[in-house]
């Protein structure tokens, strides 16, 4: 893929259908996101936004390495988180992408430039990044002691974020899309959505577990409002903005899990 990803990665191609049907599972899902890149090149953000980072297009060679590494296709469940977080997707290019889980458990390799417009105080520093995020380590922490190997989980599991944009205000704080105003909202996720149902389709997905309320009832609407038949759940968010998280985020997730009959699929022998 490293070819195509290359060429692709700066600047989108689309194929026809006698050409993606020669792709592999993690080639498809990488044209998915570069087709959604294109389309939110042309929205624009007003206030509170001032800052917005693009890790798919900073970042792409370490998410393209977590893509090629672990989209394997066969996989079932796709957990889906709502947009990156500044201390990890956006500074690694991986999903909840804490420095540590995706340095040392999933050895995830690649160099990392920086956005445009950086704020002075959130500045990209790829995988050297010093500053742990606590919403990541809780996710991949859990995931490494349910699972062990990076390889038992992704033989079931994929994970994804709905948006791949992160949005500052002028201070430096972070903006989750539902903060943003209203239309400018609805264009960002109507796009969103349009991926994540393409991306369903292209795995063979049939389970979509929204880490947090606001992933796992996007995803609700986006799904059935394509007609797609997939099961969409939800897990608790491991936000430390959560109280509930502070108070045993584990044990809440693993109980969610094996109610969905998840569990067994990730410590089966």
């Amino acid at each position: 893929m490293s070819g195509d990803g290359n060429r692709l990665a700066h600047g989108f191609e689309a194929l026809n259908p006698a050409e993606e049907a020669t792709l592999s599972p993690a080639q498809r899902f990488l044209q998915v996101e570069l087709e959604l890149n294109v389309h939110l090149k042309q929205l624009t953000f007003s206030e509170p936004v001032r800052y917005i980072y693009k890790p798919l297009e900073y970042a792409w060679e370490t998410h393209r390495c977590y893509v090629e590494k672990y989209c394997r296709g066969g996989q079932s469940i796709l957990f889906l988180g709502m947009n990156p977080g500044p201390f990890g997707m956006a500074q690694t290019g991986v999903p909840f992408g804490e420095i540590k889980s995706v340095v040392d458990w999933l050895e995830i390799t690649g160099e990392v430039s920086r956005p445009p417009d950086e704020h002075p105080k959130r500045r990209i520093t790829g995988l050297s990044c010093t500053r742990s995020e606590v919403s990541g380590a809780r996710f991949w922490g859990f995931f490494k002691k349910l699972c062990d190997e990076p390889a038992r989980f992704f033989q079931h599991c994929f994970v994804h974020n709905l948006c791949p944009l992160i949005f500052m205000s002028a201070s430096g704080k972070n903006l989750t899309p539902p903060e943003l105003p209203v239309a400018e909202r609805k264009s960002l996720l109507a796009h969103c959505d349009t991926a994540l149902c393409q991306a369903v389709k292209a795995l063979g997905i049939s389970m979509v577990i929204g880490v947090g309320r606001v992933a796992e009832q996007q995803a609700r609407r986006a799904l059935s409002a394509a007609g797609i038949d997939v099961r969409v759940e939800g897990i608790m968010h491991p936000s430390p903005r959560n109280p509930q998280a502070n108070k045993g985020w584990e044990e809440v997730v693993r109980a969610k899990l094996e109610e969905l009959g998840v569990l067994s699929l990730l410590t089966r022998a």
